[in-house]
């Protein structure tokens, strides 16, 4: 059986910052077996995970994740982050639940998409985290797709000026699943949105190229994964990574999927079977 639970804090610049947790019903009298803290993409919450943490809570693992600034039901002008750096401190906000909540149990950072980005950011800018691995799905290194050059302008301008000023975040949603069903309720879903501040954009785009910048030999296990459908992230700036990363590197790559390919009909139970078997190899 699986608990929920939900708390929040407030981040540097005074930013009501909601977090939520799925948890095995026997997680206080039975010892977990490991937590995972997630991270979502950009424009949506962690509330479009429940299904990804259930298949977890039933293989007796917590998954505890906030929603980002400016997403979900999180404070901030919708798309706005005050400061980019702000994303790591709120994985160090869930680390710090997830290790008074469980101590002693082993502790795995998942990302997708811009999730994904920030956990590969957090891996390499947090050399010495206590964590067990990473994990990134679709993560946004590059976009797949050619950002408007004025926008891309203005937001370099505005960053300077002013951080939050937003714009449209040129997702095409029909473009994350083949599964009509998910498009349908994700356009439909009053927490997602289609907005990205100055700050948010540029900041992500520039800690996607740090990632490229060099070689890096990586502290912590990683899991990544990414198709060559995906029309949303780059999946040769992924393979890119990877290439020119050594470390205990776990990569899987897809051909048919769409950038969730943690919702798509054929591939969803593959992944999850595939993430559960690379978390038991490194407990």
């Amino acid at each position: 059986m699986l608990k929920k639970i939900a708390w929040g804090w407030k981040d540097a610049s005074n930013t009501p910052i909601y977090a939520q947790g799925w948890l095995p019903a026997s997680a206080e009298t039975r010892p977990l077996k490991a937590v995972i803290l997630l991270q979502h993409g950009l424009g949506e919450h962690s509330g479009r995970y429940a299904h990804v943490a259930e298949f977890f809570v039933a293989n007796n693992i917590a998954v505890l994740a906030n929603d980002r600034s400016g997403h979900g039901q999180s404070g901030n002008k919708r798309g706005h982050i005050a400061k980019y750096e702000y994303t790591l401190a709120e994985i160090e906000q869930l680390h710090n639940e997830a290790s008074r909540r469980f101590p002693q149990i082993p502790v795995f950072l998942y990302g997708h998409s811009m999730g994904g980005g920030i956990v590969l950011n957090y891996l390499l800018r947090r050399k010495n985290s206590p964590l067990k691995g990473i994990i990134a799905t679709a993560p946004l290194i590059r976009p797949a797709f050619q950002p408007s050059k004025f926008a891309l302008f203005l937001g370099k301008i505005m960053r300077n000026i002013w951080g939050g000023f937003v714009q449209n975040n040129q997702l095409d949603a029909s473009k994350i699943c083949r599964n009509p069903a998910v498009v349908k309720a994700y356009q439909a879903d009053k927490w997602v949105h289609s907005r990205i501040s100055a700050e948010t954009a540029i900041g992500m785009l520039q800690w996607g190229e740090f990632l490229l910048e060099t070689k890096h030999n990586l502290a912590l296990p990683l899991y990544i994964t990414h198709s060559r459908a995906d029309a949303l992230t780059s999946f040769a700036a992924t393979q890119q990574f990877v290439a020119q990363s050594t470390g205990d590197i776990h990569a899987k790559w897809w051909d048919a999927p769409y950038h969730e390919i943690h919702n798509e009909t054929e591939e969803q139970q593959p992944l999850f079977a595939d993430i559960l078997a690379w978390i038991n190899a490194h407990l």
